[in-house]
């Protein structure tokens, strides 16, 4: 039985991967959403840094003593989620980033997004040390249902700052893993530079899905199809 363990991106908890979870499980897979340190129901005033992410995933997995690992990353996620896939070793089937950010060894999620590092930074500094949620209007465009965002923004939480600005820490080279990397077309057209560099690898595969950048929400069957399919034709 294949393993997945599903981390959504910034602002996000386990919750927002409902569907996907249940469809994974009737498919008679075994289906562990995370909610990181600092998010939803595991909200705290205290400082939280991305190494803490990091140590959350690999420490379900230990935990839960899985096997034939998929790690799922979602857009912020995916820095941590490619952390970890590379610490929890053998129990590791592939990792699949979804419309993801991608770690690189000594750079952050901020210094990635050069265009939208002042804006980041600002609302961190604003907001007590904290990334505030989008508001409703800035879903505009995603392939999202009103019903879909209002459920999205009541359930974002701030997210923690640190986790944004802390550099990744990789010990061997990105590519080296099994990967699958989810684009979604309605976010960007095309895969950043670093993800098309990681592309050329062996062991990636580029999957395009029609939707928008929370495809959880706007497309959560289509989503727990390319899980599954990702894991019968790596």
């Amino acid at each position: 039985m294949t393993q997945f363990v599903l981390v959504a991106g910034a602002w996000l908890g386990s919750w927002a991967w409902d569907e996907v979870v249940s469809d994974l499980r009737a498919a008679g897979q075994g289906a562990h959403a995370l909610t990181l340190s600092g998010l939803a129901e595991k909200r705290r005033d205290e400082p939280v840094g991305q190494q803490t992410h990091v140590q959350d995933i690999v420490g379900a997995v230990e935990r839960l003593d899985l096997r034939d690992v998929v790690l799922v990353g979602h857009s912020y996620s995916g820095i941590p989620v490619g952390q970890a896939a590379e610490r929890i070793g053998d129990r590791l089937a592939r990792v699949v980033f979804v419309d993801s950010n991608v770690p690189a060894d000594g750079e952050s999620f901020v210094s990635a997004w050069p265009d939208g590092r002042a804006a980041v930074e600002a609302s961190i500094a604003e907001h007590g040390g904290f990334w505030a949620p989008l508001t409703a209007e800035e879903y505009a465009g995603q392939g999202l249902t009103d019903e879909q965002i209002s459920r999205i923004v009541a359930g974002a939480t701030p997210h923690p700052g640190e986790t944004l600005t802390e550099p990744a820490r990789l010990e061997r080279p990105l590519g080296a893993l099994p990967a699958t990397y989810i684009k979604c077309l309605l976010d960007w057209p095309e895969p950043s530079p670093d993800v098309a560099e990681l592309l050329k690898n062996e062991h990636w595969r580029l999957v395009e899905l029609n939707t928008g950048h929370w495809p959880m929400f706007s497309e959560p069957h289509e989503l727990a199809r390319i899980l599954l399919n990702a894991t019968m034709n790596p």
